[in-house]
């Protein structure tokens, strides 16, 4: 399999770190800057800048010092703030042959406060056992000084005394060429192919978040297919705000370097105080390429129209505008492109890709060339990858759609699992080795090679193209009986529509449906649906009565259970995609703060738990009588 295009312009290396000091010592890359950091400041933005030369310089200067105070192949937890010193680290790591941990750190402020943030440090101390941490010494020093520390329970914190136990090292430090006084290391290698890189965290949106082990070889494998997938090269700008630890985010950083290209980086927080800033960097560095989860876009729409004073945008330069978080709405898409055409945006950009962090994060993209505008849609969905038809011609990421029951491939048009093979194809999961064997290691009949298990859903539609539309999550599908018969529906088709009844008043992405138990004959679909702000109070009767008929008329299915929460409350990964499956634990276990509720039988009938709005006294919506559940805890 050719897995390089041996363009001189593309040195084939095997690890990516080892692309840098070839840019850094060709005159024409030198000075170029490989990273730019934008502060969206309370007056104006403000710009670092990193060019490859420094880029070179600062990553053999830190490698050399970590190497000063650990061993080749140790494990490191990477804790650092977001930014161009968090990118040197990660480049550091690899080149220093280190086993990278990267973690978003919990606020340095309150070490022992919990939260999701918190109890993902203690799972990933638990399970990686990481030799040392690195992190900026502000939290460093709030580490030290956790002593006293307790936990929500009023317990001694776990974390904090497994976090003291360790060795740490002050960024700050090895950015100066120091760890802690140690001698710095005088020669190195770095990381080998087949050598473990990275340990990086599925999302968790299913179940427990699991460590995946990532070689530098699949690594680089990946990144090189990106690069040709987008046709990336020198001149390619990216500006990406998605976080710098995992997936796609990390991912970027990594084909930014392999594609000799410049990134924009911004940090996901000043994304969601102004939307409109991802807008403004593409506009300003005239970038070419930027990836964004599917759901920036409504949020764009409904925050970022507004010019607010800032320059006129100007996105004509985009020829891959990559979206990622399957599944993704065509009706979606084609606002934001009507919305931003007059802006230069070009529908060909859009770019609807699919990727898993068992694959390390990319596998396909439906994005072919700016010639391409019209995509197909299938169930309301853009597709996520093009399949050949030529059954000689061997794809660099192999795709397959298969029956998860019989383990054979399905015919185009029937839906199955996804399976994907590839170099790219993660080593396992740490500390789960039957785990491992069930995901990493299938086989098709036929087949030498092993395949990835995605649990993700997907078709291969039939027509001219063979275009892969990704359904959603096999975990999330709901088994239901309807007038006598099975039929499945995936959760996010409810969700989609249930926002629809009421648009105003709803959090979009934050609305999970889900069935009471597994079997149809006994089960209630639920949806549980955060309020925007500003909705307290009044009557929340005509909300339910919204999603009730509006599922009903857009999927056909009825609703029996309708529980309105406040902002933040659906639970979620770090990169933002629902958690269905502990929202309904929660429910069910009474441990959901429900500002008000609606129950539906077959006759209609109904029944709730009114809002109540702080201090203030409960008001009964009109014609609803009051009922509490095990389930219901006003606020």
């Amino acid at each position: 399999m050719s897995t390089e295009n041996y363009d001189p312009c593309y040195p084939d290396q095997p690890v990516v770190h080892r692309y840098l000091p070839v840019w850094a010592k060709l005159p024409a890359f030198a000075a170029k800057p490989a990273f730019v950091w934008a502060d969206d400041g309370d007056t104006a933005m403000s710009y670092a800048t990193l060019t490859y030369s420094q880029l070179d310089a600062a990553v053999e200067r830190m490698a050399s010092g970590i190497l000063g105070a650990l061993r080749r192949a140790d494990t490191v937890l990477v804790l650092a703030s977001p930014g161009l010193r968090l990118v040197m680290l990660l480049f550091a790591c690899q080149r220093a042959g280190l086993t990278a941990v990267p973690i978003i750190p919990p606020d340095p402020s309150r070490p022992g406060a919990g939260g999701a943030v918190h109890s993902h440090l203690l799972r990933a101390v638990s399970q990686t056992r990481p030799r040392a941490a690195v992190a900026d010494a502000r939290y460093i020093d709030a580490i030290k000084k956790s002593n006293a520390i307790v936990n929500v329970a009023g317990e001694p914190d776990r974390l904090a005394a497994m976090l003291r136990s360790l060795r740490w090292l002050s960024v700050d430090e090895l950015e100066q060429g120091g760890a802690n006084g140690a001698a710095a290391a005088t020669s190195f290698v770095g990381c080998e192919p087949e050598d473990a890189y990275l340990i990086q965290y599925t999302s968790g949106a299913t179940g427990a978040p699991k460590p995946v082990v990532i070689t530098a070889g699949a690594a680089a494998h990946n990144a090189r297919a990106a690069r040709r997938a987008y046709d990336l090269h020198p001149g390619s700008v990216v500006v990406s705000w998605l976080p710098q630890y995992h997936d796609c985010g990390l991912m970027f950083l990594l084909l930014t370097v392999v594609a000799g290209a410049t990134c924009v980086l911004a940090s996901p927080d000043a994304f969601v105080r102004r939307p409109r800033l991802w807008l403004e960097l593409v506009t300003e560095f005239r970038a070419t390429c930027t990836p964004v989860p599917s759901f920036a876009l409504p949020l764009v729409l409904r925050r970022g129209r507004s010019p607010d004073g800032r320059r006129p945008l100007e996105l004509g330069s985009l020829e891959n505008l990559i979206l990622i978080n399957e599944p993704i709405y065509k009706a979606c898409v084609d606002e934001f492109v009507a919305e931003f055409r007059r802006d230069g945006l070009l529908p060909a950009s859009i770019s609807p890709s699919y990727g898993l962090a068992e694959n390390c994060t990319f596998v396909s993209t439906a994005w072919r060339s700016r010639r391409c505008v019209d995509l197909l849609s299938y169930k309301k969905l853009l597709p996520s990858a093009r399949l050949s038809r030529m059954a000689d011609e061997e794809p660099e990421i192999e795709i397959a759609v298969v029956d998860e029951e019989t383990g054979e491939p399905v015919e185009d048009g029937a839906e199955g699992e996804i399976w994907v093979s590839s170099p790219s194809n993660a080593s396992g999961y740490l500390g789960h080795p039957s785990a491992s064997r069930e995901v990493f290691c299938a086989r098709l009949p036929g087949k030498g090679s092993c395949y990835v298990r995605t649990g993700d859903r997907g078709v291969v539609a039939r027509g001219a193209e063979r275009y892969l539309y990704v359904v959603g999550r096999s975990a999330d599908v709901l088994a239901l009986d309807v007038d006598g018969g099975r039929r499945s529906v995936c959760a996010h088709y409810i969700e989609t529509a249930a926002f629809g009844g009421a648009p105003d008043r709803l959090r979009g992405g934050c609305i999970a449906a889900f069935t009471t138990s597994p079997a149809p004959s006994t089960s209630l679909v639920v949806v549980v649906a955060e309020l925007l702000k500003g909705s307290g109070g009044g009557d929340h009767k005509d909300i339910c009565e919204g999603i009730k008929r509006a599922v009903w008329e857009e999927e056909g299915v009825r609703v029996g259970w309708i529980v309105l929460v406040g902002s933040g409350v659906v639970p979620k990964t770090t990169s933002g995609k629902l958690r269905r499956g502990a929202a309904r634990e929660k429910l069910l276990a009474g441990k959901l703060p429900i500002l008000l509720e609606a129950r539906y039988d077959g006759a209609e009938s109904e029944s709730s738990v009114p809002w109540a709005g702080g201090e203030e006294e409960m008001e009964k919506c009109p014609g609803m009588d009051t009922a509490y559940g095990s389930a219901s805890r006003p606020l």
